[in-house]
């Protein structure tokens, strides 16, 4: 084989290894967004989306279904979430789903789940509303620490308290454990 025959097969391999793995890249990707099948929409809408961000995955028996489509902000107390599903699930889910927003896994990406409606059989509309649950703010959740917390301290210092007077006959109760005639009583 002479240098140029070589060199145009090294070029042809590689183009057409590069090209293979871009069509498998966008078959992957393609099929993460459900680009290549049946869709329909769902909407939801929330006091605050919470970190929810387009591209994000929709979760359904905890099984992923779907992907956020679209964030729009209606007014200051109100954001709609257009949610784009594959259709072969849309009978399962009924007009009384909720969504909710939480994390996948620990410290992961948002993730809006929906869960399954349990009184109604009439399967949900292409484009319909499902009813929200507000999620739960680290904020509050850390205030509520904080709280528990403070009390705790209390609580700790009352008893520390208690335990120290108990020990140097302070108090109705010690006197009542210390006296000598109680103690011939029990005995």
């Amino acid at each position: 084989m002479n240098k140029d025959t070589e060199s145009n097969w090294k070029l042809g391999m590689f183009v057409t290894v590069g090209l293979l793995v871009f069509i498998l890249a966008v078959y992957f990707i393609g099929k993460q967004q459900n680009l290549f099948g049946s869709n329909f929409q769902l909407k939801s809408k929330f006091k605050t989306v919470s970190g929810l961000k387009i591209g994000n995955n929709v979760h359904f028996s905890g099984i992923n279904i779907g992907t956020v489509s679209e964030i729009e902000l209606i007014n200051d107390s109100s954001v709609v979430v257009v949610l784009t599903i594959r259709e072969e699930i849309q009978k399962y889910i009924k007009t009384d789903a909720r969504a909710s927003i939480g994390s996948d896994g620990l410290v992961g990406d948002k993730v809006l789940t929906i869960s399954p409606g349990t009184s109604s059989n009439k399967i949900i509309k292409d484009n319909a509303f499902i009813e929200s649950t507000n999620p739960i703010e680290m904020n509050d959740l850390m205030i509520s620490v904080k709280t528990s917390v403070e009390n705790a301290e209390i609580i700790t210092g009352q008893l520390a308290q208690f335990t120290y007077n108990m020990n140097n006959g302070k108090g109705t109760l010690s006197k009542l454990m210390n006296d000598d005639q109680f103690a011939k009583k029990l005995d």
